[in-house]
């Protein structure tokens, strides 16, 4: 008997960032589908624009013919747009009450850059995403990010493949995510992953920090609109990587770091007198409660638990393939014999990089 233990997470990565076919996730996700309830589904992929690299991917749903009108005043106002269109979708019996689900390739015009001068592009996207989510009712922006975006919605994993016809799409990097809701609403825009800029996160388990996570965020002005906890970890990963400059490894630290009393057995050393700066530095950053993550982003795939590992994650390798998951079968449903299976150890980060120089894959 399998012992259910939350919602259901997969990711795989080449890192050689050679495709990966979309109905490869697809199989690994649904092979969980038992800790799915059908209030939430989707995936990431990444390297899926290839013919608009540099463009930002703005994925929205919409709930209402104003809100497009809004966003899209917004955005003509601030951008260049260089493509826009519904995103593909056919039909699927179970999924109902649909938005509308648009996207938008854009670009920082430059009396935009200008006005915001002390802003990166990045920022400027950022701030375009949170005044969005938070004053344009009955809007939402779902991925923001180049070359990548994320599909999610209400329904079983495999219904919100099919629905948004995952199997037409090549990523070197793919998550998925099966949702089982316990404290929040199930809706489409509070369905994993959830993303910002490049970072996306699937997530098991719940956030107890929640409040303290995301009143640290709001005094750097992200805002937190979206009903879910896990809202808070792709925030804290752009903030503290993009922003403070702080090593993935050192900022998985931060989110989870070992006990003060480990901490105080180092005596002293160098490994311990940097995890106690840090967590003096980050005491707001840190995430309480049981959870296991991937994070995808556009150049590395991670993993990481909780201090006790209160949720699973296994890991697995193959070539250059590296696979993460709740389940072992769901890794052995697209990996049946890999050369290397492992189970993450609580809290140490599991960082899988792409070799950055190496083509995106091109469209077929």
């Amino acid at each position: 008997m399998k012992d259910i233990g939350g919602c259901a997470i997969s990711g795989v990565m080449n890192r050689k960032r050679e495709p990966i076919a979309g109905e490869v996730i697809v199989r690994s996700i649904a092979n969980m589908s038992f800790r799915s309830n059908g209030l939430g589904g989707g995936f990431a992929g990444y390297g899926i624009y290839p013919d608009n690299p540099d463009h930002y991917a703005l994925h929205m749903l919409y709930a209402s013919r104003q809100s497009q009108d809004k966003v899209e005043d917004l955005l003509l106002h601030d951008y260049a747009i260089w493509r826009e269109e519904p995103i593909p979708t056919r039909p699927v019996a179970s999924i109902v009450d649909r938005p509308t689900l648009h996207r938008y390739f854009v670009t920082p015009k430059d009396e935009t850059r200008a006005r915001y001068y002390e802003l990166s592009d990045d920022d400027i996207v950022i701030q375009t995403v949170m005044r969005i989510n938070r004053f344009v009712e009955d809007a939402f922006v779902v991925s923001s990010g180049k070359n990548m975006g994320v599909f999610k919605g209400v329904g079983m994993p495999e219904a919100i493949a099919e629905f948004f016809r995952m199997d037409e799409y090549k990523a070197y990097i793919w998550t998925a995510h099966g949702r089982f809701p316990t404290n929040t609403p199930g809706w489409w825009g509070g369905a994993h992953p959830f993303a910002l800029l490049d970072w996306t996160i699937v997530h098991n388990g719940e956030i107890s920090s929640y409040g303290t996570n995301l009143r640290y965020l709001a005094s750097y002005g992200y805002h937190c609109t979206l009903q879910t906890d896990t809202e808070v970890i792709a925030y804290l990963f752009d903030l503290l990587v993009r922003r403070h400059k702080v090593p993935v490894e050192i900022a998985c630290k931060a989110m989870a770091p070992p006990f003060w009393s480990q901490i105080d057995a180092g005596a002293g050393d160098a490994e311990s007198q940097l995890l106690e700066a840090v967590r003096i530095t980050y005491p707001s950053v840190l995430l309480n409660g049981p959870f296991s993550i991937i994070v995808g982003h556009k150049d590395k795939m991670i993993g990481l638990t909780d201090r006790v590992k209160l949720r699973p994650m296994i890991a697995a390798e193959q070539g250059d393939q590296l696979y993460m998951a709740s389940e072992e079968a769901a890794i052995r449903e697209i990996c049946p014999a890999p050369e290397k299976l492992w189970a993450l150890p609580a809290g140490i980060p599991l960082i899988g990089a792409t070799e950055v120089e190496a083509p995106c894959p091109r469209a077929s």
